[in-house]
């Protein structure tokens, strides 16, 4: 039989509290409250797993300060940030983007920002006549400007079409970001510069999240300090 640690025994503390919050035990079968406890487990493991995804983002705060400084000076220059990303990095790309073309905390101007994934017909086109891989690689030459930020999403640093789209920014002259999960990884290693979350799959998206909302606020606070606080 297996020593209680102190975290199984916080664990079972927490599982006991739940099942005293919610549905009875006297009401539940023993299938049932087998699988509340497994379930709870699996919730609780994956609520610890956020711990090093959000130490890796902390451990690379400078790294995100830096991008939101060079993207508010950027952006004030008139060039545009493109992002892009597959699945749950596509909404998180879309996510940015909307920060930037609306607000984030602050009143100010509008910036260019564009997910690349959102506009369907040319997606959708773009994947039929000249294939999946090439989805972003094309509209990053179409849309791209020397100068531009590309920010490019992906949990696996592995995804075909965003390896397509940073050798298409390079030939551009557009500096290429990564936010990936375990790093190195081929993205990573592709971009300009790139911030890995060293966590699992889920978790490393969801510090993703943390991280855009970090670089929001260095840009922000960038804008502001350069006096871009006022509507154009």
């Amino acid at each position: 039989m297996k020593p209680k640690t102190p975290e199984t025994t916080a664990i079972g503390t927490m599982l006991a509290g739940a099942q005293s919050s919610s549905t009875p035990d006297t009401l539940l079968s023993p299938a049932q409250h087998s699988a509340h406890q497994s379930a709870h487990l699996a919730v609780l493991q994956h609520l610890s797993d956020l711990r090093p995804a959000v130490a890796s983002v902390e451990a690379q705060a400078r790294r995100l300060t830096g991008w939101g400084v060079e993207l508010a000076v950027r952006l004030l220059a008139g060039q545009r940030l493109l992002a892009a990303g597959n699945g749950g990095s596509a909404a998180e790309a879309q996510h940015l983007t909307a920060e930037l073309v609306g607000r984030f905390d602050g009143e100010r101007r509008p910036f260019s920002a564009i997910a690349l994934h959102a506009e369907t017909s040319a997606v959708t086109a773009i994947a039929n006549d000249y294939g999946f891989e090439q989805l972003y690689a094309r509209q990053v030459l179409g849309h791209g400007r020397r100068g531009d930020v590309l920010m490019l999403l992906s949990t696996s640093g592995r995804s075909p079409n965003l390896l397509r789209a940073a050798e298409a920014a390079r030939t551009a002259g557009i500096t290429t970001w990564a936010l990936t999960g375990r790093g190195p990884n081929p993205l990573s290693e592709a971009c300009d510069d790139a911030v890995t979350i060293d966590a699992r799959s889920a978790n490393a998206q969801e510090a993703h999240l943390i991280a855009l909302h970090a670089l929001c606020r260095a840009f922000d606070a960038e804008v502001f300090r350069r006096g871009g606080k006022e509507q154009p």
